[in-house]
């Protein structure tokens, strides 16, 4: 048996290891493509670059690995499967729960591994990726002019150039921008432009200066010059990489979002009490209602009684009154709290959820992906890409839908993040029971074996 489960691993190994390559590289490429307008005219150093793209490959491989794992299974069983080997031992009296043992080891080393992924290194790199990914939005243009394109993020000034061999730039237009005293263009032929600490430099040669006062359209003066330096203020001409001790959900470590959890508890705990008091207060008894409805329907209840009471009087029926509505409307305020701090804490538990949830899924991608693999019959790349990307599709659908549900409020963090493993767990435990029985359980099946007869 030991001599199976080594040769079930090495079969499984490289095809996993492939999948996770192909699937990265995808996935790396639609990133690229959508980043590239970042390092646009920004003048950025290569390596500020490759550090950008290297801290976004974090998520991009915790996003890959259980497709990995589902699509080498696949390729896997489908394999063995096709060659006959599944029969072979299956006639060797060795059970289809035997043949899985291997590959669920597997899974669980690989989602092992991704928990301890997810939580030691994926929330630092989004929390660094983050604040570069910042840092570089707000960088201003450095030295990258190009001729014919109008720059308009400057401070103060807009430009314009003609044409630019090296670093001499010919036919350069500027013109002033804001609420100035007066409105200036600027035209020379040739000029240079240069770095300062904290300032660009920029030297134009043989032009004429146009000034028009704002207030007075009438008072015009044209200047020419041979040589005119102006000083463009820009502090972010240079990358400042800036240090925050303030981390969103995904880049915080499970203790990290125990503590803000425990942190909203308390908030709730805090509103309750204050809550409780107010009732306490205004109506003598320390009701905690369980929502503002509730809430609502308590305080109508109190001003029906209290109008229907003849022994006040005028002032006092009014006083009640008066305390009536400012403890409906606390009520309404508290609960508005209230939702808030449980939709906060729901974020971060979704996140605590989702750093388990995620990994135990690739246990069950191998559940899902033998019983697949073998009754597909075909270790094809395209009948296992076709096949793992269906699984994959829906089970993320669930995620995403669980995670926006329970970021509302509308389910438990654990429910959100878990019934689509729930899901999975099902399904993978009905084909692995037709399998186990040989038994073929979907049209798919059919369909395959159709394919190869006309092959």
């Amino acid at each position: 048996m030991r001599l199976l489960s080594r040769y079930f691993i090495r079969e499984m190994v490289l095809p996993f290891f492939f999948s996770l390559l192909m699937i990265t590289f995808l996935l790396f490429i639609n990133f690229l493509l959508r980043a590239v307008d970042r390092f646009l005219g920004k003048g950025l150093d290569v390596i500020i670059i490759l550090e950008y793209l290297f801290l976004n490959l974090a998520w991009i491989i915790a996003l890959a690995v259980p497709m990995a794992v589902l699509l080498s299974t696949l390729m896997t069983f489908g394999r063995l499967s096709e060659d006959n080997e599944i029969n072979a031992m299956r006639a060797s009296g060795v059970g289809f729960i035997s043949i899985i043992r291997a590959p669920l080891m597997f899974g669980i080393t690989i989602a092992l591994l991704l928990i301890l992924f997810n939580n030691f290194i994926l929330p630092d790199m989004n929390f660094r990726a983050r604040l570069l990914s910042g840092d570089i939005y707000r960088k201003r243009p450095g030295m990258n002019i190009e001729p014919g394109i109008f720059l308009d993020n400057l401070p103060d000034y807009s430009m314009i150039v003609g044409g630019k061999e090296g670093e001499i730039m010919s036919d350069v237009r500027i013109f002033s921008k804001g609420k100035q005293e007066a409105q200036t263009s600027i035209h020379a032929k040739t000029g240079t432009l240069s770095t300062l600490a904290d300032a660009f430099l920029l030297t134009l040669f043989d032009g004429e200066i146009h000034e028009l006062e704002s207030k007075d359209f009438t008072n015009y003066r044209r200047i020419i010059f041979e040589t005119h330096k102006i000083i463009i203020p820009a502090d972010d001409i240079l990358l400042n990489r800036r240090d925050s001790s303030n981390r969103t959900d995904r880049e915080m470590t499970v203790p990290m979002i125990l503590n803000k959890v425990k942190g909203y508890e308390k908030k709730i705990r805090v509103v309750n009490t204050r809550l409780k008091g107010a009732f306490y207060r205004t109506l003598g008894d320390s009701i905690l209602p369980v929502s503002i409805e509730d809430g609502q329907a308590i305080v109508t209840a109190a001003q029906d009684s209290i109008r229907s009471d003849t022994t006040l009087s005028k002032g006092q029926l009014h006083k009640k009154e008066r305390q009536l509505r400012s403890l409906e409307r606390q009520v309404k305020n508290e609960f508005g709290l209230i939702t808030s701090y449980l939709k906060g804490r729901n974020k971060y538990a979704v996140e605590a959820h989702k750093k388990f949830s995620i990994p135990f899924a690739c246990i069950l991608f191998v559940l899902l992906g033998a019983p697949l693999g073998v009754m597909a019959k075909r270790g094809g790349f395209a009948v296992s890409t076709s096949l793992s990307f269906g699984f994959f599709l829906l089970y993320y659908v669930l995620l995403i839908g669980g995670e926006e549900l329970a970021d509302r409020n509308q389910v438990s963090a654990a429910m959100g993040m878990w019934v689509p493993n729930a899901v999975l767990l099902a399904v993978a435990l009905y084909l692995t029971l037709h399998t186990v029985r040989e038994r073929a359980p979907i049209p798919l099946v059919s369909f395959f074996k159709k394919k190869d007869s006309n092959s």
